[in-house]
């Protein structure tokens, strides 16, 4: 081992010891000020100037949970807090998540349908229950006239049209949050 190597090697372990010895320091101030409250509390209640709090920010932000770090306080669009990979991985995972659930509940709720009309079928086939087939034809053309008449007007509420401006206005602030969720979703339903 060369002078310069020793040197650096000594540099390091000088460094490493006055971090640790500062952050010996910075503990022993918080456990006497504790100390001083807790004995200023049981005298009788701590005068106003104790009271206060030093906040060290690098203690804080250690102490915070992930989910603070990673989407903050800010409420900006993802576009001006994340950079383009990471909006690609939120938007991925989530509609990758979205689409795997979708596509499990879609195949429940299939199987249900199909399952109770079969069960329907075979209870009319042997004669356990009978089926209007008139009356259910009946039914079937008021409930397409209804959808005609309420689509020929198609003019949206207030509300609607409100919420649908927001959307769109996100999608367009959010425009690669968008496609990752759009891209985890396909591959979350075929999954």
């Amino acid at each position: 081992m060369g002078e310069e190597e020793e040197e650096e090697l000594v540099s390091r372990v000088q460094l490493r010891s006055c971090a640790s010895l500062i952050r010996q320091q910075q503990e022993a101030k918080r456990w006497r000020w504790a100390r001083q409250r807790a004995r200023g509390m049981a005298a009788g209640g701590a005068k106003k100037e104790d009271s206060c709090e030093v906040l060290d920010l690098a203690e804080y932000t250690k102490n915070q949970p992930w989910w603070r770090k990673l989407f903050g306080q800010s409420s900006g669009s993802s576009a001006e807090k994340y950079n383009v990979a990471t909006q690609l991985v939120i938007g991925g995972v989530t509609g990758w998540c979205t689409g795997f659930i979708f596509q499990k509940v879609g195949k429940l709720a299939a199987t249900a349908v199909g399952g109770g009309f079969f069960l329907l079928q075979i209870a009319n086939h042997t004669g356990y229950i009978k089926v209007d087939w008139k009356l259910v034809e009946q039914d079937v053309s008021k409930a397409k006239e209804q959808l005609k008449f309420h689509s020929s007007g198609s003019k949206l509420s207030p509300e609607v049209k409100s919420r649908v401006d927001e959307v769109i206005t996100f999608l367009k602030k959010n425009v690669i949050l968008t496609g990752g969720f759009a891209g985890g979703f396909l591959l979350g339903m075929s999954s």
